[in-house]
């Protein structure tokens, strides 16, 4: 993983759980934890963190549902679950459970839109 992300800026824990068709779009500078957990069809842009909040050998990455768009420079963090077909806008700083279809953005993050997203 090291010389993965020497070459490409991108570093991902070889512990990482990654689903099929996952994307990453302008990759530089992205980090994904070794207990992360990402779905399937996922999107996500430069300068995004999927982070730990505590160290040791225990779940501490977050869990990406199917679906899910990261903006660039967003932050999530912790043992927490991004829903379903969510959007996190760029730069958010994610703490805490998205619900599926939710729309997050800001610091600390905050719901833009309800369960549907048209």
């Amino acid at each position: 993983s090291q010389i993965a992300r020497f070459l490409t800026g991108i570093e991902i824990h070889p512990g990482a759980t990654i689903g099929r068709r996952f994307f990453i779009d302008h990759g530089m500078g992205v980090v994904i934890g070794e207990t992360a957990i990402i779905g399937d069809d996922v999107l996500i842009y430069h300068q995004v963190t999927l982070g730990g909040r505590a160290r040791g050998r225990f779940k501490r990455h977050p869990t990406i549902g199917n679906r899910v768009l990261i903006g660039a420079g967003a932050k999530v963090i912790g043992d927490i679950t991004v829903g379903d077909d969510a959007k996190i806008g760029a730069n958010a700083l994610v703490v805490k459970d998205v619900a599926p279809g939710a729309v997050v953005v800001g610091i600390p993050s905050n719901v833009r839109s309800g369960d549907v997203i048209a």
